[in-house]
Order: C-alpha cells, then structure tokens, then sequence
C-alpha cells in the first residue's frame, strides 16, 4: 500500500523536473543579442557657418539656407534629427543633418546661423555642447566610410596628394565641390565600420598631417558639401 501511494507523488515531482527543464531551455533560445545601436549622444565643440555658404548645395543636394535649423555633421546620415545643447547656459535647438562637417580638429557639428542664434553662441562662434540624436532616417540603405584628407581649390595639389595616398593606402579619389570656392576634397579608403576608418584615419594624419572620419554617402551632390572646407575657419 506505502508503495503503490508514493509511486503517484514521484511520478508528479518527475513531471514538474521535466517541465521546469523545458522552460529553461524556451527562454536561453529566444535570447537574441541586439545589434549595435548608433551612438546615441555626443559630446564636443560646435562651430556655425553662414556666409558665402548661403545660397550654395549643401551635401545632400538641396539648397543651404543660413536661417533654416539645419547642421552638418561628418557621419550621421541625412535627415537625422538631433538635438544640440549648449553647456554653457542650457539653451537647446532641434537640427536637420542636410550637410558634411566641420573638418576642424574637437569640432563635432557646425550648425546654420539661425540654429546658432537660438543657443546664443553667434558671438562666441564656437561652444561646447552636447549632441543627442532625436530620430534617424527611415531608410539609410548600406553604410560605408572614408578618411577626408584635406580639400584644395587646385586641382593640382589634391591630384598630388591623392596619387600619394593612393600608393599607400591602395584607394584614394577626389571628389570635387561645386560653387565659388571650388574646391576638391581627397577621400582614402572605404570601410564598413566607424571604427575601421577612424584606425585609418589615425595612419593618413601620420602621412598627410589631416585625417577625418566621413560618412560616404549615395548622393550625386557628395562633392558639393557647403560645409566640407568652410568649417576649416
């Protein structure tokens, strides 16, 4: 009798071994790792530009307007959204990423007059503050990044600079910006991280004494970034 009772209350704890064991495994499986997400906030010096770049394309093909919210950054995608604090007094605006820049060593944006304006640094023309991202583009399609190397109004010394990368590095081109100054920027290399070209970019500062991250972007006005050599002030 002691037998036959006890045998049910086994057979009962077994099962419940056998369910908790199955539970385990169900929630292991379903543990994806999430990929790695865009940087979200940033901190450095922003810089503004106005003129004689008003008026002229910006790097994404439209029309730079001084008194738009608007922003160059050298690799956040087109359209993207951020917000721009001044830590200097806590003033913030919300800027449209429309163009490339600053290629100025700390600098980390370069915002339209009237985005300046509204954080109260015209006068300083540089303050430090904080970048965080509001919103990313819907559509970024693939991402891949080059080292800018410096940017020339003759043609002549960037084909010299380019030929010497190139020999070095085994990829390097000009891509020429549009407008008054025209000038020609040298693009080396083309990587599929951030990270893989900010390691290449520290080896071109060694060669050619300049070496900035940028965002390669599809766009037919890549070489007409307003910003790309303005912000070198």
């Amino acid at each position: 009798m002691g037998t036959r009772a006890t045998l049910p209350v086994l057979l009962l704890a077994l099962a419940c071994l056998v369910t908790a064991g199955c539970g385990k495994k169900r929630h292991v499986a379903a543990g994806v790792p999430s990929p790695p997400a865009t940087r979200a906030t940033e901190i450095g010096l922003a810089s503004w530009y106005g003129h004689p770049y008003h008026g002229r394309a910006a790097a994404n093909g439209e029309i730079y307007d001084m008194e738009k919210l608007t922003a160059a950054h050298r690799t956040l995608p087109f359209g993207t959204m951020v917000q721009v604090t001044n830590l200097a007094n806590g003033k913030s605006v919300e800027v449209r990423i429309i163009d490339r820049g600053p290629f100025v060593d700390g600098r980390i944006i370069d915002l339209s007059h009237a985005a300046a304006k509204e954080i109260e640094m015209i006068g300083p023309g540089v303050a430090q503050v904080r970048v965080d991202i509001l919103a990313l583009p819907a559509a970024m399609g693939e991402t891949w990044y080059a080292v800018q190397a410096g940017a020339f109004q003759e043609k002549e010394r960037a084909e010299r600079l380019r030929a010497s990368l190139e020999a070095e590095y085994g990829s390097a081109r000009l891509v020429q910006r549009k407008g008054y100054p025209q000038l020609w920027r040298v693009l080396v290399g083309r990587e599929r991280s951030e990270m893989a070209a900010s390691l290449l970019s520290q080896r071109v500062r060694e060669t050619a004494g300049s070496g900035f991250v940028v965002r390669l972007d599809d766009s037919p006005a890549l070489g007409s970034a307003s910003s790309s050599s303005g912000s070198q002030r």
